[in-house]
């Protein structure tokens, strides 16, 4: 019974939140020569605040349509149940106008319906089914997405293949531009071939190495624009940050050293790593639930389809298609679309 009252809201609401969207946005007013008699009333969103409506008994009728009452406190309700981008303006004196408005528009037609037995027809009850079946799905839907979980030792066993994806770094870099690279050449800057890049940057590396400061020497000679002013300081990135050929050299790198020149499409990087940090299964284990339960999700959903005894006519329907290989799951933090 609460499931065919939760129906019979929905339909009656959905034409209301209908009229409620055709109803025009406010602006200037009509001019005389106009004719406005056709236009719904629209609430002025840019006037003063109105009072709140009286305080009423909830049981108090406040709109009547022949024989059907509507109190206050159903009033309300429909309100709460309308879309919520008009929630707001409904809540106001000229809001709840609108809405009665509608709510007996809704009404009249609807009674007038049920005296022309359109209720009845064939139609109307395959539509009506139609909406009671996506309101029962939409419920048991519903109710799968809470019961289902994430057992532990497929989440532990998730992070032990994707640990990678929940490292994070700490590092700085310096660039050595090579020509033809698409960054912009440092303005006063001759460009470098590749052999003037790659001596440049063994050149470098070998003044840090012997104990030059990697921020100054950051500021004074990289060409990457984007961390140059701050003393070649990447910050705290993830996995993909990176271009792949510094990603593969930062993996080698344990704290506190500097890489070998690495070869780029935009040029030699030199990386020093300052930090790196693994997160525990323990502080990964939210996000790795959140990825794994669509598809757990999903097969909940298949063990019900297998045992609902579907047949399907492969004459009609064609054959089922091979099954879809296995995608791997997105990393665990959206990476940074590389500045370089």
């Amino acid at each position: 019974m609460e499931k065919m009252q939760s129906l019979k809201t929905l339909l009656f609401l959905t034409p209301v939140a209908c009229l409620l969207g055709q109803a025009p946005q406010p602006g200037p007013a009509t001019p005389a020569s106009q004719p406005a008699a056709n236009k719904p009333p629209t609430v002025n969103l840019s006037a003063e605040p109105a009072p709140a409506a009286a305080a009423v008994p909830p049981d108090k009728v406040i709109l009547s349509i022949g024989d059907e009452k509507i109190t206050a406190a159903q009033f309300d309700k429909f309100v709460e149940m309308i879309p919520q981008q008009y929630r707001a303006q409904m809540r106001t004196p000229q809001g709840r106008r609108n809405l009665a408005d509608n709510i007996v528009r809704v009404k009249v037609l609807a009674q007038e319906a049920r005296k022309n037995k359109l209720d009845q027809t064939a139609e109307f009850n395959d539509q009506l089914e139609r909406q009671r079946e996506n309101l029962l799905f939409q419920a048991e839907y519903k109710e799968l997405v809470a019961s289902v979980k994430v057992d532990n030792a497929t989440a532990r066993a998730y992070y032990e293949q994707h640990k990678p994806d929940y490292e994070q770094f700490k590092g700085s870099d310096i660039l050595v531009r090579v020509k033809g690279a698409p960054i912009a050449v440092r303005a006063g800057q001759k460009e470098l071939s590749d052999e003037e890049a790659l001596a440049k940057a063994k050149e470098l590396r070998t003044k840090l190495v012997g104990g030059a400061d990697f921020a100054a020497l950051a500021k004074a000679e990289s060409d990457d624009s984007t961390t140059s002013t701050n003393g070649g300081s990447l910050g705290t990135f993830t996995h993909g940050r990176l271009p792949q050929p510094a990603e593969e050299g930062i993996q080698t790198l344990k704290v506190g050293e500097i890489s070998d020149p690495i070869k780029t499409p935009n040029g030699y990087y030199l990386i020093k790593l300052e930090e790196r940090q693994q997160k525990t299964f323990e502080e990964a284990q939210g996000d790795i639930e959140r990825r794994l339960k669509p598809e757990a999700i999903n097969k909940a959903m298949q063990q019900l389809q297998a045992g609902a005894n579907v047949a399907m006519d492969e004459d009609y329907f064609g054959k089922p298609m091979p099954p879809k290989p296995a995608v791997a799951p997105p990393p665990a933090v959206k990476p940074t679309p590389p500045a370089k």
